[in-house]
């Protein structure tokens, strides 16, 4: 295949892809996926340029930073910091003893109308934050977190499990927004913190969220190895579909499109049955009509194959609730990164523009990942009259964006 047919293809230039072929520049791990797919290279040309594979730095091992002191400012900004436990009771016990906080009688804390109240407001706090920056929501997530915390260690048997069980929920959801702010270790710390009670279903959904991380890394294997053991426990069927879901991530990251597409369908297996047995809060995205086919929209891009990954993308995204703009968000990039690789430049420019507002508004660390992959592809033709108007606004976008 000449030069020109192949750059044709894979839509990068001619000039490009002969210097990457005389070893004069490094191929980029989108370009080798491209190339493999255009090629039948079956997975080498990508597993050649695959990411890092070791292990993910100061993650779950780090067992001195147990303790999150937080301070809410009327004035200034709030923050969050990790402290050991000796430091806590050095220098945060009087002043919660100061303040009040987690003194509940028994009788209000044993109220069985409780459990029903916290689950209803986490629905509103997952729905508030599809549409603020997590910074906004964090703040009275945490304080909730510890309310229930409190309130199960006064509770009778009758409340206290489904307490303790919604504690751990809503660590779960917290742990999810700091991710989305761009701290991956502070993110594992409170995934860590939620699955501390001993609920299997948390323990196992922890290894998924921690995929997440090492899938945004760019480490296949981590995510691979880290969905396997998510998927060993005795869990429902909603997690062990998620597991097989973020494992075929891991294996479209390797370029093993078979395996991917086999992990695909165990969970989309695995999560109708879900539907059919779901229990509240659900774990995992509830704006997602389909997780399994928007899954492997992801998964194709990645592939190398962004034109089928963008038709099913664009699918998907016509079922996600308008509300939803967190979510849009986050999957509508990831269509205008397959839009923009299949060569439809003016289209994938109209698309970005109409994200740019959603991705502010959320102020997305993982969005923001694929802002500028987005904007690497878009950078390859500098003479499209829509990359050029484009370009003020997406730069602006990028450096707001940046954590």
């Amino acid at each position: 295949m000449s030069l020109a047919r192949l750059a044709a293809r894979v839509h990068y230039s001619k000039g490009h892809l002969s210097l990457v072929e005389r070893g004069l520049r490094p191929p980029a791990r989108d370009l080798a996926r491209l190339c493999d797919t255009e090629l039948r290279a079956d997975g080498a040309l990508a597993a050649l340029a695959a990411g890092p594979s070791g292990p993910v730095p100061g993650g779950l091992g780090d067992r001195e930073a147990e303790v999150w002191l937080m301070r809410l400012s009327a004035d200034g900004p709030s923050w969050f910091q990790p402290v050991s436990r000796r430091q806590a009771v050095a220098v945060g016990a009087a002043s919660l003893a100061g303040l009040g906080i987690g003194h509940a009688g028994p009788a209000a804390a044993d109220n069985p109308t409780l459990p029903g109240l916290y689950r209803s407001m986490l629905a509103q706090y997952r729905q508030l934050g599809q549409a603020v920056a997590p910074g906004l929501v964090l703040p009275v997530l945490i304080a909730q977190t510890h309310t229930l915390r409190e309130l199960a260690s006064h509770a009778g048997p009758r409340t206290r499990p489904d307490l303790l069980r919604l504690a751990s929920r809503y660590a779960e959801y917290v742990g999810w927004l700091v991710q989305e702010t761009g701290n991956d270790e502070s993110a594992l710390w409170w995934t860590r913190y939620a699955a501390a009670g001993g609920d299997q279903e948390l323990t196992a959904y922890g290894l998924v969220r921690h995929a997440l991380v090492t899938l945004y890394r760019d480490d296949a294997r981590s995510t691979i190895d880290l969905a396997r053991r998510a998927q060993a426990g005795r869990v429902s069927p909603r997690v062990l579909g998620l597991a097989a879901q973020r494992e075929a991530q891991g294996h479209a990251l390797a370029g093993d499109h078979d395996a991917c597409m086999r992990c695909i369908d165990r969970a989309r297996d695995l999560l109708a049955a879900a539907s059919r047995e779901q229990e509240t809060p659900v774990l995992g995205t509830t704006n997602v009509a389909d997780p399994a086919e928007m899954g492997r929209g992801w998964c194709l891009y990645e592939l190398g194959r962004p034109k089928a990954a963008a038709e099913i993308l664009d699918a998907q995204l016509a079922r996600v609730p308008p509300d939803a703009v967190r979510t849009r968000t986050r999957f509508g990039m990831r269509r205008a990164l397959a839009v923009a690789a299949s060569g439809e430049i003016d289209r994938a420019c109209e698309q970005t523009r109409e994200l740019l507002g959603g991705a502010a508004t959320v102020a997305s660390a993982t969005i923001a990942t694929d802002l500028r992959k987005l904007a690497r592809t878009l950078s390859r033709h500098p003479t499209s009259p829509s990359v050029r108007e484009l370009a003020p606004e997406l730069g602006t976008a990028l450096r707001n964006s940046s954590p």
